[in-house]
């Protein structure tokens, strides 16, 4: 009995400890996938990341033309990163298709003001690139200037037929678990035609971004635009609002989701009373 007995405690002695070193590896791992969530998410919140990205946004504005309409966009947003030895060229094109439903009335390409007699409009809106020089190694502060371009490829009216060029420049910060930052540009037509207004508007987007150990952050980046052709007192989109994200694996492609809601502390007449975004970005990280 006695032999059989210290052969009982070996045994167990031998099953409490044997499996501390796999549970080791298993925490140790979980950390390690932790981190790289949380600096994935960072980069992918970072508009001069070079990463190799799709993300793909739906928004919803409803309560246009004093709640008669809604409209629908969905933007294509591709980037890809070219390295230039000390600096990065991020190349970023703004794809959009365009559901119009304008009730009783309709509205022009900037989805805000009202027109006689339009009927719902789908279609592809005016592509847009932006070309940010960035800092390859970048200091405390990433930043990143560079070129725009809207060209006229729009279909049914929705958008303006003039060539539009301007400039952009995006500044940001990653303290500890935070992404603050915010991105200004301004394009102005550069073409003649007679029958359309002229084009110089402003657009400022800042993104304040909390992330967790586990891939979720909250998040707030509210698009403010400024058209400059418009009346002072009809001139500025001001949305307020946030939501949440999630960095997720499938496989080993990592997908980053958003979604926002936010209301209108300033809007033009026939502006939306709120409006919500959705997102999903594929990453393609190096």
């Amino acid at each position: 009995m006695g032999h059989q007995k210290v052969i009982f405690q070996r045994e167990n002695y031998h099953f409490r400890f044997s499996w501390m070193p796999g549970l080791f590896a298993i925490c140790l791992s979980v950390l390690n996938s932790s981190a790289h969530a949380e600096d994935l998410a960072k980069k992918s919140q970072n508009p001069v990341g070079d990463i190799i990205s799709v993300p793909i946004e739906f928004h919803h504005y409803d309560g246009l033309l004093d709640g008669d309409a809604s409209s629908n966009t969905m933007l294509v947003k591709p980037v890809y990163p070219v390295s230039l030895g000390k600096y990065n060229l991020i190349n970023r094109a703004i794809i959009p298709v365009l559901a119009l439903d304008p009730g009783t009335g309709g509205y022009d390409y900037d989805g805000i003001e009202p027109l006689p007699n339009v009927d719902t409009e789908r279609g592809l809106g005016n592509i847009q690139y932006q070309g940010f020089i960035s800092p390859s190694d970048p200091g405390n502060v990433i930043w990143g200037v560079g070129p725009v371009v809207e060209l006229p490829t729009h279909q049914n009216d929705l958008g303006s037929g003039h060539i539009s060029l301007g400039a952009a420049a995006v500044a940001l910060a990653t303290p500890d678990n935070w992404v603050l930052g915010a991105l200004v540009q301004n394009i102005w037509s550069v073409t003649s035609k007679d029958d359309e207004p002229d084009v110089n508007k402003l657009l400022f987007q800042y993104f304040v971004n909390y992330n967790f150990d586990n891939g979720w952050y909250l998040t707030s980046t509210p698009v403010n635009t400024a058209n400059w052709e418009k009346d002072s007192d009809n001139r500025w989109t001001v949305p307020v609002g946030g939501g949440v994200g999630k960095l997720a694996r499938f496989g080993k492609q990592p997908v980053d989701f958003k979604l926002q809601a936010f209301g209108y502390a300033e809007k033009p007449d026939g502006g939306p009373d709120w409006s919500i975004l959705f997102a999903v970005k594929f990453l393609f990280p190096k």
